[in-house]
């Protein structure tokens, strides 16, 4: 059976490092898109993400909620088919997972009201990334990189931190049948907590502009007489 040690975690991290990677290039989810759904499927009244602002915060929360049950069952389906592989179908797995923690992550970016276009809007969101992995990245760093370079950073030290739990699950995955319910178990289990780190990063941005906004509202004055 598989042992947990530091050539293990080191091996682990790579392939996470990898797929996050990968998954930042290729798999996106588009805003526009996206805004089209949460409209069409919860009837949001809002025609751009800055009216997400105007939406009760408890609606906002419930549609958060949705999306990371949604993403978990996902996960949980994905780890039981490559579960039956064992050890061998342990990357593809991490690659699936790493898509879908990085699809929910946008997608709760843009349920509390933020995009991803511009290198602020993207350097934000993996802050938040990094925050959901148990990450704390300083500011400084992004003030001292250029995007790209910081992206990497945030990334290398995800995977850091993520390794250690993914080497855990080589252990569980080292016999092939009855590692696919416990692939299903763990991760499941990792985009639910990586979907509740996230939601409380961008529920505490939010409601910190929404206060930040009622403070700045013009006062209206009566009309002269």
């Amino acid at each position: 059976m598989a042992k947990i040690d530091a050539k293990n975690i080191g091996w682990m991290a790579a392939k996470v490092e990898s797929a996050l990677s990968r998954a930042y290039a290729t798999i996106r989810v588009e805003p526009d898109e996206y805004l089209a759904h949460l409209r069409a499927a919860h009837g949001l009244p809002v025609q751009t993400y800055d009216g997400m602002f105007t939406v009760p915060v408890e609606q906002l929360d419930a549609i958060a909620q949705q999306a990371i049950r949604a993403s978990m069952k996902m996960a949980a389906t994905g780890g039981a088919g490559f579960g039956l592989g064992g050890l061998l179908t342990v990357v593809p797995d991490v690659s699936v997972l790493s898509a879908i923690t990085m699809r929910t992550n946008q997608k709760l970016s843009l349920i509390y009201g933020y995009q991803f276009n511009t290198d602020e809007e993207i350097a934000e969101l993996w802050v938040a990334a990094a925050s959901a992995a148990g990450v704390d990245i300083s500011r400084e760093l992004l003030e001292k990189t250029v995007i790209s370079k910081f992206v990497q950073a945030v990334i290398r030290r995800i995977a850091a931190q993520v390794s250690a739990e993914m080497a855990e699950k080589m252990v569980a995955r080292a016999v092939p049948i009855a590692s696919s319910a416990v692939g299903a178990i763990l991760n499941y289990y990792f985009v639910r907590a990586w979907g509740r780190r996230a939601v409380k990063h961008f529920r505490e941005k939010h409601l910190a502009e929404r206060e930040m906004r009622a403070n700045h509202q013009p006062i209206l004055l009566p009309p002269a007489p």
